[in-house]
């Protein structure tokens, strides 16, 4: 018994990991894309940054994509942003 509950502890975790990380990955094609204004490369490379954190493949491939359009004092700032938000959330 025990271990079903504990079982169904995991599930719940892993799929409110899963559903967390797809949201960062999409905040961080927003920004990339200009979805809600102009396109922000420091604020996709943040999401992608935090997504790839949690262990979304594509968010390093993005994060990689985007940082080759960044100097590196722009990445830097997203990195950032990026320990800026963890330290609240």
């Amino acid at each position: 018994m025990t271990v079903l509950q504990f079982d169904g502890v995991i599930h719940r975790h892993v799929k409110q990991n899963l559903c967390e990380v797809e949201s960062l990955l999409r905040r961080g094609l927003d920004a990339a894309s200009g979805k809600a204004g102009a396109c922000d490369l420091i604020e996709a490379h943040k999401w992608f940054n935090l997504a790839a954190m949690r262990g979304s493949t594509q968010a390093v491939r993005y994060r990689r994509e985007v940082s080759q359009e960044m100097s590196n004092m722009e990445i830097a700032e997203a990195q950032r942003a990026a320990r800026d938000w963890l330290s609240v959330h």
